[in-house]
This record gives structure tokens, sequence and C-alpha cells, in this order.
């Protein structure tokens, strides 16, 4: 369920986006992205609908607080459950250990959703970034599910990107909404000084 590839720095920032899942052979898939170390250094995937996932999101955004003394930010797909599941989150945040992140409208105004609506304008927008952004490598990814689903997405005889045959995307969506937050959210302005960054190994949550 947890992949952790390096341990987290004191002061690290760390942001997540979420696809969600109703169950089936689709999982709930999330990368924790490292805005201070522009990498991937933990990823979630959990078959199952979003509400049997819930315990174990919170259960990842408290082990990085503990170690980070950063809330990070947490942003699920609004689709399949995950609204209800970010209204949760919301309610569960009494210590204030995680940010939440609202969907921002077209023109980038906050709302008050808390998640992301996956919709014509916004998918098109998070994908086409987050393809700049892969083929240029801007972000280090470790986890050989994210490279692998990556390399079996493809656009079909309509236009849209998505995975081929057989294949699962998951990965895919989630690192391209990631992308999104990596470059529209900051950390709190007094956040923990980060230590350098560690040599990557892989740990178990």
């Amino acid at each position: 369920m947890f992949r952790l590839y390096r341990e987290l720095d004191k002061g690290e920032f760390i942001i997540c986006w979420g696809d969600t899942s109703q169950g089936g052979a689709d999982s709930n898939f999330l990368p924790f992205i490292s805005k201070t170390h522009v990498d991937v250094p933990l990823v979630m995937q959990k078959q199952g609908t979003i509400a049997s996932a819930l315990p174990h999101i919170v259960q990842a955004l408290e082990y990085i607080y503990r170690k980070t003394g950063v809330p990070p930010v947490i942003c699920l797909e609004r689709n399949n459950g995950g609204a209800s599941a970010m209204y949760t989150l919301v309610t569960q945040n009494t210590e204030g250990h995680w940010s939440i992140y609202y969907m921002r409208t077209q023109n980038g105004e906050i709302t008050d959703k808390p998640g992301w609506d996956t919709v014509e304008w916004s998918r098109a927008k998070m994908i086409g970034e987050w393809e700049v952004a892969y083929n240029n490598r801007q972000l280090q990814i470790y986890d050989e599910e994210i490279l692998k689903q990556h390399k079996k997405f493809i656009t079909n005889k309509k236009g849209k990107p998505e995975a081929a045959p057989n294949a699962h995307d998951d990965g895919v969506m989630s690192m391209a909404g990631g992308w999104q937050l990596f470059k529209t959210v900051n950390p709190p302005s007094n956040k923990v000084k980060a230590r350098p960054r560690a040599k990557r190994a892989k740990f178990h949550v």
C-alpha cells in the first residue's frame, strides 16, 4: 500500500493529489510530492473505495507531519466519492496537521470546494502541463508503477489522452494533478528550516 523511497526531512514541504476509486480494478493512487526536493518520496496505492482508503490517507498525513513538522497539502479528486472524503478530511483536521486544497476556477479564483473537480478544461490543463514537465524530467520519480503507467498512456482515436487498453492511468492522472499543486501551492511562511536532501533508499512507513 505504501512505498517509501527515502526518509523525509525536517522542514520538507509535501503536497499530494489523489486519484480516487469506487472499487473494482481501479486503485486509489496518491503520490506524495516534495516541493522542497522536487521528487516523489512516498506513494500510496490501494484498491477498494476511497472511503476504505481514507484512514490510511490520514495515517500518511500524520506520518508526514510528524517527520517534517510542516502540514502537507492534500487534494483528492472529487469524482468517485472524493468530495465526501475531502469533507471528512476537513472535519478531522482539528489539530491542523495537514492543509486542505480548494478547487480553483478556470480564472484561478479559489472556490469553497475542497478537492479537485476533473472536468474538460481542468483535465486538459493538468495533462497538457504535466506532459511538458514529465518529458523534461522536471520531477524525479522513483516509483516503477508510475513510470510503467506513463509508458502505456496514449492518445486514442478521438484525440483523448488515456490509458492504453487493459492498462491503468491513475498513476499518470495523480501526477498530473500533483503538478498543478506543485505550481500553485506554497509552504506556510513559518515552516521549519529544511535539512539537506537525504540519500535515496527504500523504507517502510
